[in-house]
């Protein structure tokens, strides 16, 4: 049984995973900004990895739409085009809505209770201004039901789309107007727990076509 080889090719997708993290957090957090050019050389530097694993992850984020390639001139962060966001926007709307009309009839007190308290996270994120934060606790709560739906392809989609708005969330959730998701959030918790899977699937979508891009209900 060939074990090494088995752990070798794990350790090379670990890594690869990694490093497509770290190069797509970098471009949602502003780090590396829209239009700056993505050099392998620079990217392995700071990493601390080879060629190879750099540019894997760069074809995974063009997939992702956050990084545009034209072979053999240049790389780039992506621009935030409005047309590819509110693509994105209205894809992972529909997982949410769906996830939450799935999940509704499954969720327990404790998750009830985990919503809640993501939610009061990210009131207090957004109230002192601590956008990483908030997005992490906007995670949680939409989370919640994500996990207990139990769909993969739910999920899979999320993984592909979710990126491409998070540079719009950061956006929102610096202003006043990303204080209007947290009585968002809270009226979809109340719809789940009196069992309106589907008033709390349309609450949820609501709340996901609210980065600025729609005002459609």
């Amino acid at each position: 049984m060939p074990v090494p080889a088995a752990g070798a090719s794990a350790q090379r997708q670990l890594l690869r995973d990694s490093v497509f993290v770290r190069i797509r957090d970098a471009i949602i957090d502003g780090t590396l900004e829209p239009g700056e050019r993505l050099l392998d050389g620079d990217l392995s530097g700071w990493l601390g990895v080879s060629r190879t694993p750099i540019r894997e992850a760069l074809a995974r984020l063009e997939a992702a739409g956050l990084v545009e390639t034209k072979p053999g001139r240049y790389t780039i962060v992506s621009p935030i085009d409005p047309r590819s966001v509110a693509d994105a926007q209205e894809v992972t709307a529909a997982m949410h809505e769906l996830a939450v009309r799935t999940a509704v009839p499954l969720l327990t007190g404790a998750d009830l209770a985990a919503m809640r308290s993501a939610n009061e996270a990210f009131a207090a994120a957004l109230t002192v201004g601590d956008v990483v934060a908030a997005i992490a606790a906007d995670d949680a709560f939409h989370g919640v039901a994500v996990d207990r739906a139990g769909n993969g392809a739910i999920r899979a989609v999320l993984d592909q789309y979710t990126p491409v708005l998070r540079r719009v969330e950061r956006i929102r959730f610096a202003s006043l107007a990303g204080r209007d998701s947290v009585a968002q959030h809270a009226r979809i918790v109340d719809l789940a727990g009196a069992g309106d899977a589907e008033g709390a699937a349309r609450a949820t979508r609501r709340n996901w076509l609210t980065l600025g891009l729609h005002t459609d209900a």
